[in-house]
């Protein structure tokens, strides 16, 4: 079993790399092979609705989204983790899981849904829940298991080293990997006894709210 851990930060080994490694060594700690995707520090533009994805089976736009989601199906859990910008995640991230969540959408077997994920925020001082709130979205509608620690999973300081000195974080980090590890462990044993994924309905409904 494989976790991608997706560090959303510009710089590639700061606090939230820190905090996405302390996961990742609780994870290999519990016989769960771990690694860690860098989405950059060049631009990453937005969606432009063009719905060329439906038809390609990927995002138009070949750059770090298709790296991304390309990488992605061989993993059966991620965390997606980002620094805190005006008590949101970075635009970068952002972008990048717009368009990757969106143009997976239609692919089958989807690269994301039904597989255990969770969201890790890294901020000097606030706006870690509302970062937090952000992220997990994309797992309401992907269909994702989202993984819990003991508390909101999210480290506090402005360099790593303040990082590893938030003691209260660094175990929420360790316990989100344990979590994650016994998850993934109970969904294998699930499908060794029989037990797949739930039947999807369809067609999908859609509702207006303007007529």
């Amino acid at each position: 079993m494989k976790v991608l851990l997706v560090n959303g930060s510009p710089n590639r080994e700061g606090c939230t790399f820190t905090a996405l490694s302390e996961v990742a060594a609780s994870l290999n700690a519990a016989g769960i092979d771990t690694e860690i995707f860098w989405i950059g520090d060049k631009p990453i533009g937005g969606c432009v609705s063009c719905g060329a994805c439906g038809k390609l089976n990927r995002c138009a736009f070949n750059d770090k989204v298709n790296e991304f989601t390309a990488l992605a199906k061989d993993f059966d859990g991620f965390v997606f983790g980002s620094p805190v910008y005006y008590a949101g995640m970075n635009g970068n991230l952002k972008c990048l899981m717009d368009r990757a969540f969106y143009s997976s959408g239609g692919q089958d077997p989807n690269p994301f849904r039904f597989k255990p994920v969770a969201a890790v925020a890294s901020a000097r001082r606030a706006g870690t829940t509302s970062t937090l709130d952000q992220i997990q979205k994309y797992f309401y509608l992907a269909q994702m298991p989202i993984v819990t620690s003991r508390y909101w999973p999210m480290v506090h300081g402005n360099t790593p080293d303040q990082v590893r000195q938030d003691l209260e974080g660094m175990q929420v980090m360790r316990m989100l990997g344990r979590n994650m590890a016994w998850l993934l462990k109970a969904i294998s044993a699930g499908k060794d006894a029989g037990i797949g994924t739930p039947e999807a309905e369809g067609p999908v409904i859609f509702t207006n709210f303007v007529r």
